[in-house]
Order: C-alpha cells, then sequence, then structure tokens
C-alpha cells in the first residue's frame, strides 16, 4: 500500500519540489505552507510520515513537533525533520525521543526515498515483534519498552553519526571543539545504556 506523506514547509518553492520528488516516488503526497496549517490539516488527516521543516515562521519546526507530539491524535504520526541547518548536540538530547530522522538538504531522489524506508521499514518490524510478542504472552510493559528502545536506538544512532560529521571540521578550525565532543560523548553513553537494557529485553521475551 501506498504511504501518505505531509510535507510541513513554508517555502513554496521547497514543497513543490519535494511533493513532485515524492510523487514520483509513489507516494500519496499533502503539503502545508505553515505549522498552524500543517496542524489544520492533521485534524482530518493521519499520515503515514511527516515532513516538517525547522526554518519557519511564525511557528517554526522545533514548536510544530511539540504541538504534534502533545496531541495524543498525532503524537503516534512518525516525524522527520526536513532542513538545511545544521542539527546541534542539544536540539538532539532535547528532541532526539519525538523524531525518526533529521534530513538535511539538499538531498536526492535516492536519498530520500531510502530515509522514508527506512523509518517506514523500522516501524513495521517494531509492529510484527510487539504482534509475535504477544502471541507469545510477553509482558506488555517489556514489549512496550522494547519497542521505544529499538526505535530510539536506531534514531540516536542517527544523530550521533549527524553531529560527528556536522562539528569535526568545523569546530577544529573554531576552537571549539570540547563542549561539542562533551555532548556528543554524552549522547554515546546514553546510547550503550540503552543497547544494553535492550538486548536484556530482547533476551527475556524472545525477540
Amino acid at each position: 500500500m501506498t504511504a501518505t506523506i505531509l510535507v510541513i514547509d513554508d517555502n513554496p518553492g521547497i514543497v513543490e519540489v519535494f511533493v513532485t520528488m515524492l510523487k514520483r516516488g509513489g507516494y500519496t503526497t499533502y503539503s502545508a505552507g505553515s505549522g498552524a496549517e500543517g496542524l489544520e490539516i492533521l485534524k482530518d488527516l493521519t499520515p503515514d510520515l511527516i515532513l516538517l521543516d525547522i526554518m519557519m515562521e511564525p511557528m517554526d519546526g522545533w514548536e510544530t513537533l511539540e504541538n504534534i507530539k502533545l496531541n495524543p491524535a498525532t503524537r503516534d504520526i512518525p516525524v522527520m525533520m526536513l532542513t538545511a541547518k545544521q542539527l546541534t548536540p542539544d536540539e538532539a538530547e532535547e528532541y532526539g525521543m519525538y523524531i525518526e530522522d533529521y534530513i538535511i538538504k539538499p538531498i536526492t531522489h535516492t536519498e530520500l526515498y531510502e530515509s522514508i524506508e527506512h523509518v517506514l521499514e523500522r516501524r513495521r518490524s517494531i509492529a510484527e515483534a510487539i504482534r509475535l510478542a504477544g502471541e507469545r504472552g510477553a509482558n506488555s510493559v517489556l514489549v512496550s519498552e522494547y519497542a521505544r528502545l529499538v526505535r530510539s536506538v536506531d534514531v540516536n544512532t542517527r544523530l550521533i553519526r549527524i553531529l560527528e560529521n556536522t562539528y569535526s571540521l568545523k569546530d577544529r578550525r573554531t576552537g571549539n571543539v570540547e563542549k561539542i565532543e562533551n555532548a556528543i560523548n554524552n549522547m554515546k553513553k546514553g546510547l550503550l545504556i540503552q543497547q544494553s537494557r535492550l538486548e536484556e529485553i530482547r533476551a527475556q521475551i524472545g525477540i
């Protein structure tokens, strides 16, 4: 079945580019020209995925994301941030639990499709694992924790890679290395804890 994707961006030219790319890839696509318009559309539409730009006015992408995730009707819709703005460690730590990926523009058709399919396949895989665990009578609390950790480990691994690639050269030139490296190392420590717990749960519920 074709996935439905909502693009939210206040730049009409960018919206047109991504809608064209998505339709060419076989996706059913809707668009909104602002965060407020996107939230309004979500009252009647439940897409499989949202591509959300950060640099919008007056409501930016992070504020729009918070509104999506605070609403019980929309909080489970996966959101990929789509932007030319470089990710900061503070943003990664604050919003990592809410997003599925951070896509940096410009991006090729192939890269976009691969990122989208990765997110959609991960959700399908988690849903199947939950179904199988339920059939085996696994503890529902552990199964829920498993689902949360699978997604979180995947997303945080991706965010750490983006941060390392973004800041490795730039901050060695400016001298602002220690603060960035400390933030990334703290994220890595948190990721190791998540990975360890995930393996424990896998062994307990047999996934």
